[in-house]
Parts: structure tokens; C-alpha cells; sequence
């Protein structure tokens, strides 16, 4: 098996797990942040919602440069949540399975304002861009956890799950 399908694999199945995580974002606490320094639930449901964005921008040019961030979304829904997580998870999937591991193997760079912060392989940064948005989900299951609500299992079962 080559590397795209590999990592389109890898993919599918986080995109299902993180679909479990999102489902459970309740709606009436959006705005709740467990510090005033955190994200609040909403926002940052929505950014795991909207990670592989980057995976899609390796895709669309050789580079990406800082000073072309949108601003970040704060929801005001649940379903404007999944809508972005159905769109966005569904396009990077398909990126990953309809390449070459020739086109991974190729260069990308993240800049700011012109200047490079990081080149490397797109197989690298895809697989640190997997590795962002489960490390963010990870932080939405511990919000959730701390408003009570039952967490699916990921990897296994969950306390809640016993």
C-alpha cells in the first residue's frame, strides 16, 4: 500500500472519530471556556472541524502564507460545526486518496509575511497537520468532559461506555 492511501486511511478513520466528538458539542455551550485563556467550546469544535483545511492548502499551491488567515469562525451552531466538518474532512480525503506519493515526496512551505517558518515534504506536513487536529480534539474531549457530557470511545471504550 502506498503512502497516500496510507495516509487517506489514517484520515477516514479520524474523520469518523472526530465526527463522534462533534456530535456531542452541546449547542448551548458555545461560548463556554474552561479559562479565560482557552477557546471557547465553539470555536475550538469548529477549528477541529476545519483542520484539514491545511491539508487541502498543501493541495492548492506550493506554499501558504500567514497574512492569507481568515479570520477564525465562532460558531453560533452546532450545525454550522458539521457543516464545515462535512466539507472540509470530505475534500482532504479525496486530495489523499486521488494522489501520487510521487506529488508527497514534493515540497511545501508555510510563510509569514513572505518569510519561510518551514519546508518540508508534504507527507510531513500532512502528517503533522493529522497530528494537530488530534491534539485539539483531544482538548475538546476533556470541555466536554468537564460539562458532564458522555465522550464516545476513540480508540477503546470510554468510562462512559462501560
Amino acid at each position: 500500500m502506498g503512502l497516500s492511501k496510507q495516509l487517506s486511511g489514517e484520515l477516514k478513520q479520524e474523520s469518523a472519530n472526530t465526527k463522534k466528538i462533534l456530535e456531542r458539542v452541546p449547542e448551548d455551550k458555545l461560548s463556554w471556556k474552561p479559562h479565560e485563556k482557552s477557546m471557547s467550546m465553539g470555536r475550538l469544535a469548529h477549528h477541529v472541524a476545519e483542520l484539514p483545511i491545511w491539508i487541502i492548502r498543501i493541495f492548492e499551491a506550493d506554499d501558504f502564507d500567514f497574512v492569507q488567515m481568515p479570520k477564525p469562525v465562532t460558531p453560533t451552531s452546532t450545525k454550522q460545526i458539521m457543516e464545515e466538518y462535512e466539507k472540509t474532512w470530505a475534500k482532504a480525503i479525496q486530495l489523499l486518496e486521488t494522489t501520487t506519493d510521487e506529488y508527497l515526496e514534493t515540497t511545501w512551505k508555510l510563510k509569514r509575511d513572505g518569510q519561510t517558518l518551514w519546508e518540508a515534504p508534504r507527507r510531513v506536513l500532512i502528517r503533522n497537520f493529522i497530528n494537530h487536529l488530534i491534539h485539539h480534539r483531544g482538548q475538546l474531549t476533556v470541555y466536554l468532559r468537564l460539562q458532564d457530557v458522555p465522550l464516545p470511545g476513540l480508540y477503546g471504550p470510554t468510562a462512559d461506555e462501560r
